[in-house]
């Protein structure tokens, strides 16, 4: 089996196709999308840094002058909302806003986050126990980043329904080739959550609290140098890469777990902070990251002309055998792990120290005294998705 994405075996398993991929190079063109692969860790983390490749163009170049076609005009909202966000602009913009993000996302802000979060994990665990099991995924793993990242912004309980929903329609535009339909629902999705946005700052200008959206407001009305659009598309990207990322390593890395009985059973809690960064190695939730090339570059002998795209693929880079040792096994104890689940560059995930404290938590609230150890009730079935890959459920029994 090949490198196929939209089919269901390379998506529960596509690491027997990344070396094929890498026996075959180090960068590898695939026709079907016109895109390089490069599957190589050390290629995908050079890459990550290198200046020459950017998420967008349009700071350097129009559509036209880079060779690319304009996204659809219906598309607008999306691209809009998508491309002001952290993870979409490139320098000067990106360090401009990052910074003023910093000043509001601060480790002081996450580590005033860890109660609340340890305290929502034991509850969600507590439900899942009085239930005696049920689905790991909507039971647990969604709901507390769901949770954390809204308490983080400052979204009132009562709309904290709305989010999710959001969430996976734009996510949908971030795989391969997406449908028109796919599209279609991003859009509204985009519109709605823009609206709902705007209203709740206009509301935290008047009544100004603790969260990250008072914090953004404040550093705008200091600097003047952040614009709304920035702060709407920065609270989606957070709630968007706040959540996908930490749901799907929660139940991607339980499913591990439970094909490695003999790493589930040594496991304990005071180990977590290890095992949390192999489980998200050995089966990363992000699989491919794709980047413009803005000025040519050469990856081994292979010469990437300027207006190409290449793909960037962690999967692959995360079980490369000439950076981990024995790299197709779960090791919860290994110590040199310079996995690139979280990215790498300017663009490296500003939720990092969140995302490990919310895994943390919620890997701890399950194999906490006390708690019985967790059976999988029944093989679980993978989505369709393969750029942000999970699974549909996981139904566990103590």
């Amino acid at each position: 089996m090949g490198f196929d994405p939209w089919d269901a075996a390379f998506v529960a398993d596509p690491y027997p196709a990344y070396r094929e991929l890498r026996a075959q190079g180090r960068a590898i063109w695939w026709e079907v999308t016109g895109q390089w692969l490069v599957p190589h860790h050390a290629d995908v983390s050079a890459l990550l840094r290198d200046r020459r490749l950017g998420r967008t163009y349009l700071h350097r170049f129009s559509h036209e002058e880079f060779g690319r076609q304009a996204p659809p005009p219906e598309h607008e909202p999306f691209h809009v909302l998508n491309g002001n966000g952290l993870l979409d602009l490139e320098d000067p913009a990106h360090g401009r806003v990052r910074r003023l993000v910093s000043k509001a996302f601060t480790p002081r802000t996450v580590e005033r986050l860890v109660p609340a979060v340890e305290r929502l994990a034991g509850e969600l665990v507590g439900q899942l126990l009085a239930d005696g099991g049920g689905d790991l995924l909507t039971v647990v793993a969604e709901p507390l980043p769901v949770a954390v990242i809204a308490e983080l912004l400052g979204v009132p309980e009562a709309d904290r329904g709305l989010l999710r929903p959001w969430s996976a329609d734009i996510c949908g535009m971030f795989e391969l080739r997406p449908d028109e339909e796919t599209a279609r629902r991003a859009v509204r999705a985009s519109v709605e959550f823009s609206a709902y946005l705007r209203e709740l700052i206009a509301e935290r200008r008047g009544r100004p609290g603790e969260d990250l959206i008072s914090g953004l407001i404040a550093a705008h009305d200091e600097e003047g140098r952040l614009s709304e659009q920035e702060m709407i598309s920065t609270c989606v990207l957070l709630l968007n890469a706040g959540h996908e990322a930490t749901v799907n390593t929660t139940v991607n890395g339980w499913w591990a777990l439970f094909r490695n009985p003999e790493q589930l059973a040594a496991l304990r809690p005071e180990k977590l902070s290890t095992a949390v960064d192999e489980l998200m190695r050995y089966d990363t939730p992000l699989q491919m990251f794709e980047r413009w090339v803005l000025d040519d570059i050469r990856v081994g002998d292979t010469v990437i002309p300027r207006g190409a795209e290449v793909a960037l693929l962690f999967g692959s880079a995360n079980r490369d055998p000439s950076r981990f040792a024995d790299p197709d096994v779960l090791d919860l104890s290994r110590a040199d792990n310079p996995h690139l689940s979280f990215g790498a560059g300017i663009h490296y995930c500003l939720g990092a120290p969140l995302a490990r404290r919310e895994l943390t938590a919620s890997f701890g609230a399950l194999l906490a005294d006390g708690v019985p150890p967790l059976k999988l009730v029944r093989e679980p079935e993978w989505q369709p998705g393969y750029v942000i890959r999970g699974l549909r459920e996981l139904q566990v029994a103590f």
